[in-house]
Formats: C-alpha cells, structure tokens, sequence
C-alpha cells in the first residue's frame, strides 16, 4: 500500500534490529519527524509532540512545507506552543503510514510491504522509537512532553521506560489505560475493516481496496471524536435538499450529519493505510501503564519521575473521558510531582484540543510559560 508522506518530512533510524515488546523485532526501520524552532546553548529548550492515531508530523507550517499543520494555531512564533523560545519537535508514530516504518512500509528482507507481518504494535514500541529519536537528535532532556489523545498514552510509556527524559509534561486528553467503552468502539472499527471482503487478510491493493471498511470505520470513529451537544448545535435534525439525496435510495442519506460524515470518511479512506490503522488501535487498547511496574496504573504513575504536569480533559469527551485526565494529575500527585488537573468545559468533545484553541491555548501557553 501507500504511504502518505508530507513534503519536508525527516528521518532517523531505529537501531537495527529495533526490539519490539510482544515479540519480534525491526531491521533497517525509521521515524518520520519535523523540527521548530531553534536549540539554544544549553539544549535544554527541547518540547516533544507525541500525536494521535491518524496525524503525521506536520503539527503547523515550516519553510520546508508551508502548508498548515493538524495543529497549526497552538504552535509558533507567539502562539501557546512559541518556537521563539521552544525548540518543538513532532514525530510520527512508530506503525502509521505517514513516514514512519509501519505495516505499510516495505519488511527489507522480503522487499514487499509488510501488511500482517509487521510484528505486533505496542505503544511501549512507539515510545521507545521516539525517545532513540530524541537522543539521536542530540537532547539528553526535554523541556516538556506533549502528548494528545493516543499520544498521552504514549508520553506516559515514553516517561516510565525513559526516566529523568523530560522536565515537565502536558497530557492532554490520554490516559493509563483503556476503558471498556473506548475498546468496545475500537473493536467495532477493527471490525468493520476486517469484515470488507476487500480486505483480504491485509492483502489489499489500490485497485481492491477495503474503502467500505474503512468508511464505517471513521464514521465510527469521528461520532466519538466529537459530543452529542456540538452534534445537535451544529447539526440539529436539518434535512438535504432534495438535490442532495438519492431518490433511488430507500435508506440512502437524508440528514446534513449522515452527509457530514459521509464526506469526512471519504476524506480520510485513502490517505490512511488500513492495516496501520488496525495496528494502532488495538496498541492503544492493550496498553496499561500498571504493566510497567508490575501494578496498577496509579501504582504506575507514581512513579514517574517529572517536576511539573498539567493533565487537560473535557467534560463532554466520552472517548476519554474526564475521569482519566483526573487520574493522571492524582497519580503523579501521589509520586510527589506538581501536577494540575485541568477540566474544561468545551462542547467539542473529544477532538476540542485540536479546534477549541480559545481554551486550550492558553491553558498550555500559561503552563509553559511557568517553566
């Protein structure tokens, strides 16, 4: 399959072979990255984004690619994320398809992609990718941790297999672990893929691809990204024109939130990999931060070892909720560390730090500033 690589994009290899958790290991694999920003004397300016499942690692515009970024109004000169102060480097997750080796890549000791024979994807894995990325790039410790969504999962692995890696952290929108409900939708969209004939046991092409699948998927998807309140703000119950609608469809798309989605998934079926996807949704619901220690996830988080964290939620998030958010600032409060939890009352659900900036922005702005 294709990858999808944004113009400007840079590389460094993983060691080689690259050890994976559940078994297996790498040979010849790299991390996609993207840089802002300058290190000052000491090198000890250094902030690390760790992303959600489906970005690459173009968080805002640079010379090397002017297009904006997925976070293009929370990093640059003069927004919350300054890279007049701040050195800000992003990665692309270990397993995607946006640069970084992963299921669509080609496996050097056969010369094809790797499909299902990419070893088993854990988010221990993509942390420890990141954090070979960090030191090869010279950065003995980071200023701060970023890490949004899936990526607060990974910044919570990345901070207990790396002790003493980074000064502070922001988890915005992570957790420990996965809750029952996040599974249960995962597993729905991992089944959805599996279930296209077109899937073929990950042996699909351009030509048979599982774009059905893939669809349902991100509908799936983007209904938990955002909140039940925004849907009804935006959407209420408004009908399509009739120019809009398929007559010829009994039970074809009838209300403006059915074309809604029907457009964003369209949108994202072809500039995503499948198998990637399925790789890292099911490293998300495998991953408990307790398992580092042998404990619980609280037993985990105290013991991480940062001076000062900020953990961010919303209260109309229901993919992660708030309560997982609460749960990080009190068990890295009970380790000893300065953590604040932070809630707030965005209507835009899971997806609010990407687009509620009016209240993300100065929430990370302020905590960095305090550094």
């Amino acid at each position: 399959m294709t990858e999808f690589i944004p113009p400007g994009t840079r590389y460094i290899d993983l060691p080689s072979p690259f050890p994976m958790k559940r078994g297996g290991t790498l040979a010849g694999a790299r991390i996609a990255y993207e840089t802002w920003g300058t290190p000052n004397a000491a090198r000890d300016n250094a902030i690390l984004i760790l992303t959600g499942l489906s970005p690459d690692a173009h968080a805002a515009m640079h010379d090397a690619n002017p297009a904006p970024g997925w976070w293009e109004a929370m990093l640059g000169p003069g927004k919350p994320i300054d890279t007049t102060r701040w050195h800000v480097i992003c990665v692309n997750s270990l397993g995607s398809c946006k640069g970084s080796t992963g299921p669509a890549a080609i496996d050097p000791n056969t010369g094809t992609s790797y499909k299902l024979a990419f070893p088993e994807l854990s988010i221990e894995d993509i942390a420890d990718a990141a954090a070979h990325v960090v030191r090869a790039l010279g950065f003995e410790r980071l200023a701060c941790v970023i890490g949004n969504s899936m990526g607060g999962m990974t910044a919570l692995a990345f901070l207990a297999r790396h002790p003493g890696v980074a000064r502070s952290h922001i988890n915005i929108s992570g957790a420990a672990h996965a809750l029952p409900f996040s599974i249960a939708i995962r597993s729905l969209q991992r089944e959805a893929i599996r279930l296209d004939p077109k899937w073929n046991e990950g042996n699909y092409d351009e030509a048979n691809y599982p774009e059905s699948g893939m669809r349902m998927a991100r509908k799936l998807g983007v209904i938990t990204y955002r909140s039940a309140l925004e849907w009804d703000g935006r959407f209420g119950r408004v009908r399509l024109e009739s120019d809009r609608r398929d007559d010829e469809d009994p039970f074809g798309l009838e209300f403006e939130v059915e074309s809604y989605l029907e457009g964003h998934a369209r949108r994202f079926v072809r500039n995503f990999d499948p198998n990637c996807y399925l790789y890292l949704s099911r490293s998300m619901d495998w991953f408990d931060l307790g398992e580092s220690c042998g404990g619980t996830a609280d037993q985990g988080l105290a013991k991480l070892r940062v001076e000062k964290a900020l953990a961010i939620g919303v209260h109309t998030d229901i993919l992660f909720p708030l309560q997982q958010q609460q749960q990080i600032a009190d068990g890295l409060r009970a380790g000893g560390v300065d953590a604040t939890f932070l809630p707030l009352e965005s209507p835009q659900g899971h997806d609010a730090f990407l687009v509620d900036i009016g209240r993300f922005g100065p929430a990370v702005g302020d905590f960095l500033k305090s550094l």
